[in-house]
């Protein structure tokens, strides 16, 4: 019997690998915000000299927003691969911003939520510069709303794991 439960643990967790392919996807993804910012930061330059301050702050914006969409896709491979695939090892190390390796649970939420937050925020800024665009104000109350809704759900996410003691690593 204890045979049996030692191939059983060996091919659970020998299924962590089947994460990598949805890793390389996002990595994927990842170059492919590549190129939408690449195509809107020509686009915003291009257009400089016509456009209106209130369209360049927009445009600055949505290059502001693939910034921190990529970040966040960073931070969800690395932390990812760490947590769930394999350990990275301390002599490999060397050259690795500290801030995505030695990312524990509660760590990898506060930066997810943080990083969501942030997100929502460019695009109710966004929604703010461009008020011409959105005069509907249900949808305007909609957005803000949905902000709030996830900061609200990050302070009680940082009190939780205050009161809970967090984890060790909390992601520097």
């Amino acid at each position: 019997m204890n045979q049996v439960k030692r191939t059983i643990e060996a091919i659970v967790f020998a299924s962590r690998w089947l994460v990598v392919p949805f890793l390389f996807g996002l990595i994927f993804g990842l170059a492919a915000l590549v190129y939408k910012f690449v195509f809107k930061l020509a686009n915003v330059v291009t257009e400089l000299n016509a456009a209106a301050p209130s369209d360049v702050v927009v445009g600055i914006l949505n290059l502001i927003d693939l910034t921190l969409t990529a970040n966040l896709t960073v931070i969800v491979i690395c932390s990812s691969y760490e947590n769930f695939v394999a350990a990275v090892e301390p002599e490999q190390e060397s050259g690795r911003p500290q801030g995505l390796v030695r990312i524990g649970f509660s760590g990898l939420k506060q930066k997810l939520l943080g990083s969501i937050v942030a997100i929502a925020a460019v695009n109710v800024l966004e929604w703010f510069m461009d008020l011409e665009q959105h005069a509907d104000n249900a949808k305007l109350a909609w957005v803000v709303g949905i902000l709030m809704a996830f900061a609200v759900a990050a302070l009680i996410l940082a009190l939780a794991d205050r009161i809970s003691g967090g984890e060790a690593d909390q992601g520097h």
